[in-house]
């Protein structure tokens, strides 16, 4: 009997959490006359593309744009918290813990109250309006959680290995390359699918930083697909089916390196 109420309650679970989905799909697919607050449950009468043709022409560049956004911007603040991860957990110093925190402190700057310094160092720099300064802002950004998320990875792995590479010659450096990273593997699907999501879902700094439509990320973009006078939400629908589709791949992908990834910090060696 404990077992039927568990497995109901898992499917009235899965049901609340894949109905939307069903609704975006199912009205996505629909032609815009046939769009209606009634109707919405049901599927498609006729075969076809529906809404999705027309959100991939106006959505597919700014689509672009945000995967040559998410990727160097998720890779290299991974790359960078894990050297940071690397040096604050097995090479300790006068003030590493000071300076730890106050790296911490940065991910609880709420992204409006750096808005406007942001905007004046980018154009100081040259990089404001630009894909390559929404990189660097994301970047930036992240390495606080990423550095965090690294450092409690690399704590569980025993100060030993390092050591022993050590005795044998191994530097600083040649350690990370040649002992740490290789073990690093769960906890890059972490941070990467951490990062890239919260990345691609970003909005404020996407129409903060990049005025220009025709290079703006793919949420600006698909907040626009909503007219001021009427919306065709087929292609709303589709569309937000299209944004979101990257993500949940990733996920798909990643998703056992990531519970392994979550957990590997939990025991302490």
């Amino acid at each position: 009997m404990r077992r039927i109420l568990l497995w109901s309650l898992l499917l009235c679970a899965l049901l609340f959490y894949v109905l939307p989905i069903y609704v975006m799909v199912a009205n996505g697919l629909k032609s815009a006359d046939t769009v209606s607050l009634s109707t919405m449950w049901k599927l498609p009468v006729t075969v076809g593309l529906g809404g999705f043709g027309e959100a991939w022409r106006m959505l597919s560049p700014n689509l672009l744009n945000s995967f040559a956004m998410v990727i160097p911007a998720a890779v290299i603040s991974s790359i960078i918290g894990a050297l940071n991860g690397y040096v604050f957990s097995k090479w300790r110093f006068r003030g590493s813990e000071v300076l730890f925190a106050l790296l911490l402190f940065g991910f609880f700057i709420p992204y409006q109250a750096i808005l406007l310094p942001l905007v004046r160092f980018l154009q100081w720099i040259g990089l404001y309006g630009t894909l390559p300064g929404l990189v660097l802002t994301h970047i930036v950004y992240g390495i606080s959680v990423t550095t965090l998320l690294f450092r409690n990875f690399y704590v569980a792995i025993p100060r030993a290995i390092v050591e022993a590479a050590t005795v044998d010659g191994a530097g600083m450096l040649q350690a990370f390359w040649r002992i740490m990273l290789p073990l690093s593997l769960p906890a890059f699907a972490v941070t990467l699918i951490f990062q890239f999501t919260n990345i691609w879902n970003d909005f404020l700094f996407g129409i903060t930083v990049v005025p220009n439509p025709q290079a703006q990320p793919v949420t600006i973009a698909l907040n626009n697909l909503s007219g001021s006078f009427s919306v065709d939400w087929n292609v709303v629908m589709a569309g937000a089916v299209l944004a979101a589709l990257p993500t949940a791949m990733v996920y798909l992908g990643l998703g056992r390196l990531f519970v392994r990834g979550l957990i590997a910090g939990a025991v302490k060696a």
